[in-house]
């Protein structure tokens, strides 16, 4: 069964099942990007009037839209596409593999100390609002990340960046004087 809930950003909503939607981790995959993209359900799905990026998750996948298309009309196609992708497969939509950001950690203790505060502290609660948060560098006392999902564009993003982000992995990373987004 797949049920939804909102998400801060007005044009995202979240989409729960019961199944294991991603054991690859965390992946976002955007309409401009269609024609490099493997995955026929991911295809599917931003091919979809109005669907310009998705979230897919461990067990939720999150949509963004357009403005032009109302959720009304929007949700119960991507709930269809999920129900039919689990129908007549028995495997998460997104198989394991070796993420992106795995490849890209080196072993610098500080950069390590900050992606388990990213992994433990933070990706959790920005999950429950349908999105993620990737580490992308540490240089001169600067952390670099990338919101993805529903914190991309977000209203509130940036707030949750500077009054969340950046207060938590001040307090736990000494190192870390402040923090911005990609």
């Amino acid at each position: 069964m797949i049920t939804t809930e909102t998400t801060p950003n007005p044009n995202s909503l979240k989409f729960l099942s019961e199944k294991t939607i991603s054991e690859a981790g965390t992946e976002e995959f955007q309409k401009k990007d269609l024609n490099e993209i493997k995955n026929n359900f991911v295809k599917n799905l931003l091919n979809l009037k109005g669907v310009e990026l998705i979230l897919l998750s461990d067990n939720f996948l999150s949509v963004k839209k357009t403005k032009e298309i109302s959720w009304e009309v929007l949700k119960p196609t991507v709930i269809s596409h999920i129900n039919d992708y689990f129908q007549k497969n028995d495997k998460p939509i997104l198989t394991k593999k070796t993420t992106k950001q795995e490849k890209n950690i080196d072993s610098n203790n500080v950069e390590e100390r900050i992606i388990k505060v990213l992994d433990s502290k933070i990706r959790p609660a920005v999950a429950r609002d349908g999105g993620d948060i990737k580490f992308k560098s540490f240089k001169n006392g600067v952390v670099h990340v990338e919101l993805q999902g529903s914190c991309s564009g977000c209203p509130s993003s940036l707030m949750t960046l500077k009054q969340g982000v950046q207060n938590l992995l001040c307090h736990y990373v000494e190192e870390v004087k402040s923090v911005e987004a990609i």
